[in-house]
């Protein structure tokens, strides 16, 4: 991961050297702590959205924070796909990697990266349930995003 930061082929316009995706009640607590401590103390600047409002999208402010981000983590945790949020997020960032290459680093926390993938399982039934309401545009964008993040090499700490 640190070399990922630190390569001299990503942009040198970055202002963030990460990203960080999560659904807060599955990893703020402990997880994200941890995580968050590590890049620190190896220097890394990350942005998380700990403090922004939550809206009907996501907005141009958090846009530009991914595309000045050299890579994305994105934390795929039981609950992730229960905030639209959190799917709108990982649009974005899919399409900063196709559109700009940006590394994505998937960690598939307490959760089958196969359940991710095809979105079945526990997983699968919260997406389900935040797909209710919503445009079959919409639903395929976050199915997409969600195969293509779940085919990427990651960390799996589902144990």
């Amino acid at each position: 991961m640190l070399s990922m930061a630190s390569s001299s082929s990503l942009s040198c316009n970055s202002k963030y050297d990460v990203f960080l995706s999560f659904r807060g009640e599955d990893v703020r607590k402990g997880f994200l702590s941890h995580v968050r401590k590590g890049l620190e103390s190896e220097g890394i600047i990350a942005f998380v959205d700990d403090n922004m409002e939550r809206g009907e999208s996501v907005g141009p402010l958090l846009v530009g924070a991914i595309k000045q981000s050299r890579v994305a983590i994105v934390l795929l945790s039981s609950n992730y796909t229960s905030s639209s949020w959190c799917l709108d997020e990982l649009v974005e960032i899919m399409k900063c990697r196709d559109e700009y290459k940006q590394p994505v680093l998937p960690i598939f926390y307490k959760v089958d990266p196969s359940d991710v993938r095809k979105q079945k399982g526990d997983f699968g039934k919260v997406f389900d349930e935040t797909c209710a309401r919503k445009t079959e545009e919409v639903k395929e964008a976050w199915r997409k995003a969600l195969e293509d993040v779940a085919g990427i090499a990651g960390y799996d700490f589902s144990n």
